[in-house]
């Protein structure tokens, strides 16, 4: 009995994000995309945060990203109730906090019908509440301190080439599409100049470097179906938006708004994945998180990581 709960539990939990997800997309809107919209963008683009300053990865990104913007939040900064208490504040009353999950495995011993035992590696996933500081009485001033941005526009763009530099990719630049090419292990841009801003650029940059991390020598996503079945190549398209608008996160830059030749085939494509597989807005978080997290470690060791190893 306790099992079905178990398993109902955790139906209901990507049931209930993938409906909402699901919602947008069939009004023509990329939820992940609403935090950098005029009316929401105010001097630094970063995931969300913490109490401790760790940022959220994954799933909770698009979760707390969905949530700040639809209550007008402009603090990056979330916590439990208990963090909260702990830190001598309280949260207000009435206020509702933001779904977060936690997902992980365990290892279980069971037999295997000869006598014999196996182990069976059993995924779970379990649903939390977070508040934004914002709803919160009796925090430091830390808490609320207006967030400055970390570098200027033309020195944002200039750590992003760097960033690309050092992950070792070969970029080239022609032609009027942008693509990741397997076989030839290119990442094909088209000239700098024709795209609408260096922000620009670097989103499609970003997009087109996460699915340069698919192959098994990098992170190892199959792509052996991309051009053959419409439904692998939606969820690697998915997987690619989700790790451009992280990484543009990371680095500070706005990603690209203006609508793409593709973009009411995408949105088609991605309803009918969502709407057919629960799990499959959260796979392609991990799998984007996963990605990402490739193309940091191949940055340099700053100084201050050098001293503390």
């Amino acid at each position: 009995m306790k099992k079905k709960q178990d398993e109902a539990g955790r139906i209901d939990i990507y049931a209930r994000i993938t409906d909402r997800i699901v919602a947008d997309l069939e009004k023509g809107v990329k939820p992940w995309m609403q935090p950098w919209s005029a009316a929401n963008v105010s001097g630094r683009i970063t995931r969300p945060l913490r109490h401790n300053g760790e940022h959220y990865s994954g799933m909770n990104v698009l979760l707390l990203w969905s949530k700040a913007v639809a209550r007008g939040f402009s603090s990056p900064i979330w916590m439990t109730f208990k963090q909260s208490v702990e830190l001598g504040a309280h949260v207000r009353k009435d206020e509702s906090g933001a779904t977060v999950v936690f997902a992980s495995r365990f290892t279980k011993t069971e037999g295997d019908g000869a006598g014999g035992e196996v182990e069976r590696d059993i995924p779970f996933i379990r649903a939390y509440t977070v508040f934004n500081v914002e709803q919160i009485d009796g925090l430091s001033e830390r808490y609320h301190a207006p967030v400055q941005p970390v570098l200027n526009p033309v020195a944002r763009i200039a750590t992003a080439d760097r960033f690309f530099a050092q992950t070792g990719a070969v970029i080239r630049h022609g032609g009027t599409k942008a693509f990741f090419a397997p076989d030839a292990d290119i990442i094909q841009m088209p000239p700098f100049e024709t795209f609408r801003d260096a922000a620009s650029y670097v989103a499609v940059l970003s997009h087109e470097a996460t699915h340069w991390t698919a192959p098994a020598h990098r992170v190892g996503r199959d792509l052996s179906r991309y051009h053959k079945d419409r439904s692998e190549r939606a969820r690697e398209e998915l997987v690619a938006e989700l790790g451009s608008c992280f990484l543009c996160a990371d680095l500070g830059i706005v990603p690209e708004l203006e609508p793409r030749d593709d973009h009411a085939s995408y949105l088609a494509s991605w309803l009918k994945v969502l709407s057919g597989d629960k799990k499959a807005i959260f796979q392609a978080a991990a799998h984007a998180q996963r990605a990402v997290a490739f193309l940091h470690a191949l940055q340099p060791a700053t100084q201050e990581e050098r001293e503390v190893a």
